[in-house]
Formats: C-alpha cells, structure tokens, sequence
C-alpha cells in the first residue's frame, strides 16, 4: 500500500492512447507493466474482455496487446486496462474511409496504390490552387498500403522517397502526431548532412507547416519548384521536441528532359554557389555559380551519349601536366572537360608529385594547405606578407568576412597578418583565402567535434532462457559509431545470426531473440569519449506454483471451479480428468488470464466425480484435485419432523473451512424438517490480533483451544453487501463474494420450525499471501558486496512462511532484477556482483503457499565501495627532541570512493594503545608531529580514508627515537660553482648552495675576508639551502666570496670566484705602420678596458673611401699588427679594428683617421735594393703548455702556441707514446695556435703529454701534466 501522503507511483512505463481508426481495419493499443508478472485486464465500458475472435489478447513480458479486428461503429466508445491498482482509461473512435475517384493513368504511382490512407492521397495530389501538378512534377510524401507503421518516433507519416524531371516541382510531407504534445514541435529540413535548408528559402524551395486540429496531427511540407539536376541527392527531416527526436531520411533524383537542339551540359551543372574549393555557400540564394562537378558523376553514363564534341579531351594531353599547372578552383572544369570520374583519388596523388611552383610575390609565408580545429576552442591564420603596407582581405567560402562582434579578430604586426575565429563551431568548418592584390592564398579549416559522450548508460538484465533480451544505451551524438562487446570481445556484423544491432536516432540497441545460458556475461558499449556496463545472467526456466488447485465437493446442479496460479503468464497447459485430455464444450470451460488457468464446470453431475490434473506445457509437473459429488438423500419422514442440519462429518464439529483471500465463499448446508424450518444465519464477533509471521506449526490446535474472546454475534441478512444467502426447502446456501481476512471466525446456523431447532458451529478461516515486509537494511557494505537484513512480514497470510524473494535495482533505473530463484530460509543475505561508485536499492517480498506479497519499501540507497588501500612510501624525514616529520605516497588503489584524507597515529614500542596524531584527517601526504616525549622510542601507522571507512595501514619499519641527532655541517657545493662564475653587467645573480647540518647552523658570507655590505648583495637563508643573489651584477662585485657554516665548534666552508664581465673598449693607437704594392701593415695596442677577461682576438675590416662600406679582412686575430693585402691601385682605404672577449666586440672600433692611398705604377720602373735577409727560424713556443685538471667524460683540450720558418711540423706525445694515429684524439692548427683535443676522458687518459715542433733549423717542445678527476 502507497504511503499515506504521497502518491501511488503508476504501474504502466508506457500507457495506451486513444485512436482514430477506419472502419474494418484494426486497431491495436499496447501497454507495458514496470515489471513482468503483473495480472493485467482490458476493459471495455467497465466489463472485462477475453479472446475471441473480435478480440484479441497478447502478452509479452512487459508488453500487453490488445487488438481489435475488424472495427465497425459498434465498437467505438470507452476502454481500460487494468494493472494492480493503476488504471489506465482510452477511446477508439471509428471513422469512415473516404471514397475517391480514380484516376485514370498509365501506371499508378506510389500515391495512387489502392488502399493508401487518405493523408497520403490528399498529400499525393496536393499542388497550387489544388490542381493536379503540371507534368515533370510527383509527389513524395505517400506511404504505400504495404508501409509499415511507425511504433517509434514522433512520425506519423514519414517523407518518401521521390523523382521529378528538371524543371518540374514536387513536394515532400511529413506527419507529426499532436495529441501528447504541450508545444507545436521543431521541424528542420537538410540536404545531406549539414545544409539547413531554412536558409535556401526562395525562388525554388518553400517550407509550409499546419495544423489539424480534428485530427491533431501537425503537417509540415517541403515544396521544390522548378527542380534543376543539382537537387539530386540525401535530404533529412529532424523534429524534435521537449524530450523527444525523431529523424528520417529521404532521396530526391531529378531526370534530364531529353529536347531538340544542341544541349549546354555546364549550364545542368551549375552549382547555386561555390567558392574555396568547392564548398557551399550558406548565406546566397542565386542560381549562378560554377561548375557542379559531384552532380556530373551521377549521370555522367546517361550523358556520355549527347555530350558536345567540342568539351571532348584530345588524346594527346596529359591531364596530369595539365592539373598541376591549373589553380584549384579549375579542378572541376578540366575533370568535365576530360571525363575524370574519380576526382577525389586524381587530386590525393597529386599532392605526392612535385610542383614546380613560382615563388610569391605578395606572400613571403602563406597559409599551412590545412587547419584542425576542436569544437569550441579558437584558431589562429597567420600569413606574413612582403609588403607591410599591402592591404589584406580575408574570404570564407568566397566571401569577405566583416567584423562583427568578438568572434573574428584581425591583427597586424609588421609584416604579418592573423586571423582569429573564436568558438569555432561546426559552421565555421569552410574554406578560408587570405587575398593581396591580384594575389591569394587558400586553407582549409576542419571543426573536429567533441566525443561522443554516454547520456543513458545500460541496464542490468535478468532473464530465462528462451527470452527475448534488449540492451539500450542513449548517447550524446546523432548516428554516432559505437562497438558492441561481450566479455571484452567486440561483436562484429559477421554474428547477425545471433545479434541484431539496432539504431534509433541517439539510442542504440543490442537485441538478443533467444537468450541461452551461454550468452550470460558483462556486456559494454565503447564510444570516442565513454562506456557503457552491464551485466546479462540467464537463468534456467522453472516454474513456481503460486496457487494450487483444491479438491472440492459439489451437489447436483452446482458449479465446481479449479483455478491455479504459476509464476510465468506465458505458459499455456493441458488440463486432463482421469488422465485424459479435457476438451470443452458449452457446459466445460477453460480460461487462461494472465498467470490464472481456470477450469469450470456449469451443472456438475455424478458424472463429472473423477481426478483432475493441470499439466503446464514444457515443465515436468502437474496439479491434481479430485472432484467429489455429494448427493443428497431424502428419507421419508413423518409430517411433524424436527429440523435438523445434515453434514458430512465424522462428529458434530466440522472441519475448518479454508478459503483463499479474492475468492468466493459458498457455504451449501443440507436441511430437513417438516414443516420447512427457518434458517439464521450468524457470525461471532471476535476479539483479537493478527498471527505474525512465523514457522508453520506442526499440527492445526483444537478449535476449542483459540485465545479469542466472543463478546457478540452478528445477524447475516439474506441480502446485505457481498453476502447472499439462499434457502430452500432441502439446504441453505451462504455465499460470501471476494473473502477477506475480516471475514474469519465462527458462522453459526440455527434451522427452527415448531417442532423443534438444530444449530452447527461453522468455522471459516480465510488465507491470503503475506503483508509487505518492511523495508530492508544494507549493512557491510564492501567493494562489491553487501549484507542484506529484514524482518518477517507483520502478518503471514494464514500460511507459514515458505521463504523470501529479493531484488535490487540502480538507483536511476526503473528495472528491477532479482537475486534468488530458490526461496530464501533465512532473513539475511550477502549480495555480490555489484559495481564499485554504482548507487542501488533492494526490496524483498515474502512467500507462502497462496502466493507471493507486495513488495516491501525500497531499502535507503546504498553504493558499494570500497577503502583504499594501505599508502605507500612511508617514510621518517626529519627527527627533533619533540618532533618527528613524515611523509609518504598515496595508496596504489583509490576506488570510486574517492579520498577523503589520512589519519595519523602513533604508540610507543611494546605497547598497543595507538594515540592520533592529529584531529581529524589530514589531505597532504607529510605532517610534522609535534609534542612528542623526548627521548621516547614510538612506532607510527598512516591510514587512507574515504566515505566506506579506513584503509589497511602502513606502520613504520622500526621504532623512531624521538632525539635530536647531531649532523656535522657540510657544504654540498655544485659542480658548476666550483669555477670561476662569469656573469655580465646587468644581469642577476643567484647561487644557490644546499648543505646538511644538525641542528640548523648559522651561514656567514664574506667578500675577500670583509662581511657583505650594502643592499645590493643579499643573503637568504632556508634550513637546506642558502642564497646569495643580487639584482644587477656590476663590475665592482667582482672577487671570491666565502660562505661558512658553523655548529657550536664544528663548521665547514666553500670559496666562491665570482667574475662580472663586459664588452671591452676598443684598440688604441691604430696606425699604418707602411704601405707597399696592394699591400698595407696595420698597428695598434691592445684596449684599455679588456671587459675585466682575457681578450680573445681581434676583427680587422676595410673600406672603400667611394663607398665606404665595411668588409671584415680578418676575424679572431690575436696579435696587433697585421698585413692587408689584394687592395686596388688608384683607390684611397680605412681601416678600422674591434676587439673581442667573451662577452662579445667592443661596441666601437678604432679607426685610421686619414686614407691610405695606394699608388698607380710609373712610367719606369726601378727596381729597389733590398738587403739580403734571412727569414728562417727555429721552432720556439711563444705559449707553452700549462698543467690541467679536468673532469672525466667531458671533453677536454691543450693548446699552445709556436712559430718558426719553414712551418714546423708538430707532434703529439703522451708518456713518450705517438698520438697521430689514436682517434681519440683529434689536433688543430691554425696560424700558429695548437690544440689537442681529447674526447672524453677517462682516468687512463692522465699522463705527461708533450707538444713537439720540428723545421730544418732545429726543434723545439713543451710538455704538460693532465689530470682526470672521477666525480664524486
């Protein structure tokens, strides 16, 4: 029973409507139950229906049919279904078909079959002013007689299928049922996939809607007139409403009209607007276009016979050449000119052929060939121009886009040029042209749209085998692609055999007609963003026997009934009398009503006295009951006779009478007495409670022994409610209709006449099925299981428990499933199989042997979850005299609980009280535990929580003494610190250097043995680290730095250079020292300022005095004084030199002031005297070899440098071995410098390595020590 208060939740998921039906066709009315087991009746003006042949009875499951045959005007009016205490009320009205002439045509058109509904005659012939329409022109919007109904959707009527020749019209009609709907719906019309043709209004196209409101059925049309070759194609139909969507597809093709006269095929092929490759323009509506070549491919067969000769290809082009010379948007005219039907496949291979292109003058960067893009995020098109001046237009499908609000952004920035879409959305997927001048560049943009997301997932199925089974799952997409799998194994359109795959707009279904044990299992839907789970378990058909049949004892005349209930309403039976089939008649009926078989017997005779037997079809079982006929003796009596009760019993107290609660009660008592006696009839009113639910005793108590007290009696009137009582002169018959519990208890009979009375004591006692329990507990509650509990219903029915039924359901769901076929004994249950993070609910009915209860309230909603597992990682990090500081890891396995935070606690060694660190949790993986005893030994554990509980815990290894542990301090200077540190003017500079030491101990810094002073150096200072950082270095903090870390007598300390370098000034003194020939000798001195690093060379350059424009003689030149030689004769020169650091040039040069001329040759030419010099030279090193340390694995090198003439040749020596031909080691030379470079070194590499010089005037060598350090 519903709750007081709140209201009774409707036992049908989907009620019948009412219907207009034509006389003499059928109608049909479906209705399906929130579960299956459910009685259900069909009313028609408040009396039950049953089969027959006007009628027809179908029950599937959940879904009841009703279907009236041959409907005439005698059965129209009001009907009901019935459904527990849910009734459902809904009209048939009959109307009467139309009748039409015909129409006289060579053959007939879909519109013009016999028998087709009179919606699609009117829609067939419907045209302007409602004549027919002019010739070239048909209809599409007809379903033919042998058209299906659609028992899904929102149509009544769906767009058909159409044709019509160029230049005709035709109009297509869709039917919407309006009778549940609150608001007109939403009807959208498509060409192919995107195209919405509500923006292709015009001259051509119209779209009408209207509204019947006899019929309440909305009409909405779409009327093309004066078709041309290009309407041929996929049209879509959506309507959609609040909660609602159907589609329909559609084709259109458009015949060419054969004519006299020449034919212009690019005229048939005009597009109504392309533009950037062929796409669509949304926004135009004029006829005038380019060439249409996907149109040409469809017909290009039916053309190839009259097309013109002169659009014929000669033989001897190369359409390959001819394709990679032309521009894009030619493409489609040169495919129609040479007959090229696979386009797409041409241009593919195209792009994989070099093109010779010519290089732009407009563009220095174009536009990438293509973009992508997700829905919803913004895109940048970026081109950099030539011309920073050049005006820019930007083009989408063609046209020029404007500016308009915040979705496109047009910057410039110098040279370049962006365009920014923000929100990109499906419309924006186009084609985009950035235009300069005469000149343009093209992309493409693709809109990738978001993943298909899971809006309704799958439910849990229970099912017998045999049964029809039907997975649904709602996604987010329209015709989305989806994979079906079992047990983790795709299942393929190959076993169509076994699974059918079915898709209805965003819904997608798995049916499975027959279920067998083996198709049990976890089956998912798979989507680009999602999936779906659900579990399938096929159980073994049996049948349970809710309501037996019983013997019974009828007299002459009377009617004997045997009814039976079973659990499943589908099976049909046998009912058989002595083991013979029972075949019925006029006087013997047999009824089948939802799980209730009925046999009755009208006029019993002694003949009828046998066994009967109900034997349920496919199950191993039959009922039996025995009839037994009473007759009714009559003895001859004197004519004063007392009255007396005549009862067939062993003593005068009969038996209990039983009687199942809804049935009726028929108490036949034979009289005698002469006169005829009077009969009372009486009932004792009895005070007491309900017998609660328990085992069943073992043997019925005396009657005389009940604990009821009888206070009054109540005289039964012959006619008073549901009772009747009926008397003869030979028996009188007490008849109580539909037994309730109220009326149990003693019925007294009482026959007087004047001779005498007799009185009998009746005992009837009324059985039913048990209350509803009360709603379940959930307890346990685990990963994946739980413990179900519940208490015994507050009354059994009259009848021992046998056992309990439970099921469980999603929160979300309505299907119910259930979780034990064999009755539950006892009153608890462990419940497995669920998924983690799910929300469910269970209810439990209670059986006994009349039949199944009510069931109980839904228990609270649970979610089975489970803890986490243990944190990992646990560690001890830092120790003080109160303190210990932890930290660990989160645990592996989290679940669909989530993680709610850790809990701390620790306990002293040997004991076993834990104590919390901390109130609460806490959601960081460290803590700092403070106030701890000094000196104690404590061992500590870390839980993970969430909304299921604690976690398994992880303890620490060993017992942590809580004492501050002496560390000497220690300086963990970096690798890359232990060097000189060069930095520039200007830049910051921050070094940072950890160290160790226990307790914390204290930094000094010192610069060349002074403390720091001023704001510009700063020192920071962390219990690990400590810094030393200034803003902008400048050349003044130059020097070594000294940091020193100190604990009470203890300390350590590191030595820091630290370089601040800049640009040096330039050379001083520049001079020409001579000029001769085209030749020139430069001197100058070094700089004054050498940027505080060495000098690394110098940069010599020259300039005309005409020009004057630099070029660089020499670079990296070491020495100051040097020859500038190829210079023209006649022409006057400068000269200038930078000088080079680390840093870089210097930031001028020194430059000669005056020209330096170089002389034409005389007339005469005197050869100078020259004294007589010898240029030769030993080898000798102006820089030897300095003894080095590097580190090993990086690579290292030995320079030198040395001069002699002739050129010496040089050698490479380590430990007084050749080094020429190890390859390993690699030597330069260039104008005097050597360099050995040694790749990689390893400690072995260490050793005595010497440079030897050798010429014709003798020799000379330097040697080195190198050492190669292991890092630590």
């Amino acid at each position: 029973m519903p709750e007081p208060g709140k209201k009774p939740v409707s036992a049908f998921s989907k009620k019948p409507r009412s219907a207009e039906v034509a006389a003499g066709s059928p109608a049909v009315f479906e209705a399906e139950t929130e579960r299956a087991g459910l009685k259900v009746r069909w009313q028609r003006a408040g009396s039950d229906i049953s089969a027959s042949d006007k009628y027809g009875l179908a029950a599937e499951g959940t879904r009841h049919t009703l279907t009236v045959r041959d409907v005439g005007p005698a059965d129209q009016g009001s009907y009901a279904v019935i459904a527990g205490s849910s009734k459902v009320k809904f009209d048939l009205k009959v109307i009467e078909p139309e009748k039409t002439e015909p129409v006289p045509s060579p053959a007939p058109t879909p519109a013009e079959a016999p028998g087709a509904p009179r919606e699609a005659l009117a829609s067939a012939t419907e045209a302007e002013g409602g004549s027919p329409s002019p010739e070239g022109s048909s209809s599409a919007a007809p379903d033919g007689p042998g058209a299906p109904d659609d028992p899904i959707g929102l149509f009544v009527m769906r767009p058909q299928d159409g044709e019509v020749t160029v230049g005709g019209s035709i109009t297509f009609s869709a039917r919407v049922a309006g009778a549940s709907l609150l608001k007109p719906p939403m009807v959208k019309w498509f060409k192919g996939k995107w195209v919405d043709l509500s923006s292709k209004v015009g001259q051509h196209l119209q779209l009408h809607d209207s509204y019947d409101r006899a019929s309440k059925v909305y009409l909405f049309e779409l009327h093309i007139t004066d078709a041309q070759a290009t309407f041929t194609g996929g049209y879509r139909c959506e309507v959609s409403t609040k909660d609602k969507f159907d589609s329909c597809n559609f084709n259109l093709t458009v015949h060419e009209a054969i004519g006299p006269g020449d034919l212009d095929l690019r005229s048939a092929f005009r597009r109504t607007s392309l533009a950037g490759g062929g796409r669509r323009i949304s926004d135009s509506h004029e006829d005038a276009g380019t060439l249409d070549f996907s149109s040409l491919l469809k017909k290009r067969d039916s053309l190839r016979t009259r097309r013109d000769s002169r659009l014929e290809a000669p033989a001897e082009e190369d359409v390959w050449e001819i394709l990679r010379q032309a521009p894009p948007s030619e493409y489609e005219r040169i495919a129609f000119q040479h007959g090229i039907t696979d386009l797409r496949g041409m241009l593919k291979r195209l792009k994989g052929m070099r093109r010779d292109e010519k290089k732009s003058t407009a563009f220095q960067k174009k536009l990438e060939p293509a973009y992508q893009v997700s829905k919803g995020h913004k895109i940048r098109l970026t081109v950099e121009l030539a011309n920073p001046d050049a005006e820019v237009k930007w083009l989408k499908n063609g046209q020029e886009i404007q500016m308009s609000g915040s979705k496109y952004i047009f910057e410039s920035i110098g040279a370049k040029r962006t365009l920014t879409i923000s929100q990109c959305s499906l419309a924006d997927d186009a084609a985009y042209q950035c235009v300069v001048g005469g000149e343009k560049c093209s992309t493409e943009l693709f809109v990738k749209e978001p993943p298909v997301l899971i809006t309704r997932p799958l439910e849990d199925q229970l099912v017998m085998v045999g049964q029809r089974v039907e997975f649904e799952c709602e996604v987010s997409e329209e015709g989305a692609q989806v994979k079906w799998l079992k047990d983790g194994v795709e299942l393929t359109r190959e076993e169509t055999f076994k699974y059918r795959f079915k898709k209805d707009g965003q819904r997608h279904h798995l049916i499975i007609n027959e279920a067998t044990l083996e198709d049990a299992g976890h089956y998912a839907l798979h989507t680009s963003g999602g999936q779906a789970l659900a579990e399938l378990i096929v159980q073994e058909k049996k049948l349970e026997v809710y309501q037996s049949i019983a013997d019974l004892t009828v007299g002459a005349k009377d009617q004997a009934v045997f009814k039976c209930e079973v659990s499943d309403e589908n099976v049909r039976g046998v009912w058989l009398k002595n083991g013979k089939e029972l075949v019925p008649d006029s006087r013997i009926k047999v009824s089948h009503i939802g799980r209730v078989h009925k046999l009755t017997i009208d006029d019993v005779t002694p003949a009828d006295e046998a066994d009967y037997s109900f034997v349920p079809e496919g199950f191993a079982s039959n009922l039996s009951a025995k009839l037994h006929f009473m007759e009714v003796k009559i003895d001859f009596v004197p004519r004063q006779e007392p009255p007396k009760i005549h009862l067939d019993c062993p003593g005068r107290v009969p038996d209990t009478i039983v009687v199942v609660a809804g049935n009726k009660l028929r108490l036949d008592v034979p009289i005698s007495g002469d006169p005829a006696p009077t009969v009372t009839w009486q009932k004792t009113i009895t005070q007491g409670n309900k017998v609660p639910a328990g085992p069943a005793p073992d043997a019925p108590g005396d009657a005389g022994a009940s604990d009821e007290w009888v206070f009054d009696k109540k005289l039964l009137c012959e006619t008073e409610g549901r009772v009747r009582v009926e008397t003869t002169k030979d028996r009188s018959v007490f008849t109580l209709e539909g037994a309730e519990k109220e009326d149990e208890g003693v019925y007294i009979v009482t026959v007087k006449n004047p001779v005498g009375e007799d009185q009998v004591n009746l005992t009837v006692k009324v059985i039913d099925v048990p209350d509803a329990p009360a709603a379940p507990k959930i307890s346990n509650v685990g990963e994946d299981s739980c413990t179900v509990q519940w208490e015994p219903p507050a009354y059994d029915g009259g009848q021992p428990i046998l056992g309990y039924i439970l099921e469980r359901k999603k929160k979300k769901s309505y299907r119910w499933m259930r979780l034990n076929f064999d009755l539950l004994r006892e009153l608890s249950l462990e419940a497995k199989r669920m998924i983690e993070g799910v929300v469910y609910e269970m209810r439990v009915y209670a059986v006994n042997a009349i039949g199944m209860s009510r069931p109980s309230p839904a228990s609270q909603p649970f979610m089975p979850i489970g803890p986490p597992s243990e944190p990992t990682h646990l560690a001890v990090e830092d120790v003080s005299d109160t303190t210990v500081s932890l930290k660990w890891r989160p645990p592996e396995r989290v679940g669909a609980g989530g993680l709610d935070g850790y809990s701390v606690e620790y306990c002293r060694e040997g004991g076993s009280e834990w104590v919390a660190a901390l109130q609460g949790l806490t959601e960081h993986t460290s803590l700092l535990v403070k106030d701890l005893p000094t000196g104690a030994r404590l061992l500590f554990r870390v839980r993970a929580h969430n909304v299921a509980g604690p976690g398994a815990p992880v303890t620490t290894k060993e017992p942590v003494t809580v004492q501050e542990i002496l560390q000497r301090p220690r300086l963990q200077l970096p690798r890359h610190l232990r060097q000189t540190i060069h930095r520039r003017v200007g830049e910051p500079v921050n070094l940072l250097i950890p160290f160790q030491g226990r307790p914390r101990p204290q930094v000094t810094w010192t610069k060349e043995g002074q403390p720091l002073a001023g704001e510009e150096v700063s020192i920071r200072n962390s219990p690990t680290d400590t810094i030393l950082f200034i803003r902008a270095a400048r050349r003044t903090h130059s020097g070594t730095y000294q940091v020193t870390l100190r604990i009470e007598n203890m300390e350590d300390e590191a030595t820091l250079v630290l370089q601040i370098v800049d640009k040096p000034s330039p050379p001083q003194d520049i001079r020409v020292a001579e000029a001769w020939g085209f030749n020139v000798a430069l001197e100058w001195k070094p700089p004054q300022d050498d940027g505080n690093t060495e000098i690394w060379g110098y940069t010599v350059q020259k300039a005309d005095k005409k020009t004057m424009e630099w070029f660089t003689v020499l670079e990296h030149y070491r020495r100051t004084h040097c020859v500038v030689s190829e210079l023209i004769i006649g022409n006057g020169y400068y000269f200038r030199v930078f000088s080079h650091n680390m840093v870089g040039p210097s930031d001028k040069a020194a430059t000669t002031k005056e020209p330096v001329f170089i002389p034409k040759a005389g007339i005469t030419y005197e050869s100078p005297s020259y004294k007589a010099l010898d240029f030769l030279e030993a080898p000798s090193f102006t820089r030897p070899l300095v003894n080095r340390s590097v580190i090993a694995g990086y690579n290292a090198t030995l320079s030198c440098a040395v001069r002699g003439s002739p050129k010496p040749n040089i050698s490479w020596f380590k430990n007084g071995l050749d080094l020429r031909d190890d390859a390993r080691f690699r030597t330069f030379s260039k104008q005097g410098l050597l360099t050995l470079e040694i790749r990689k070194p390893c400690p072995f590499d260490g050793g005595i390595y010497v440079c030897r010089a050798t010429n014709l005037q003798g020799e000379a060598q330097c040697e080195c020590r190198l050492e190669v350090r292991v890092p630590q």
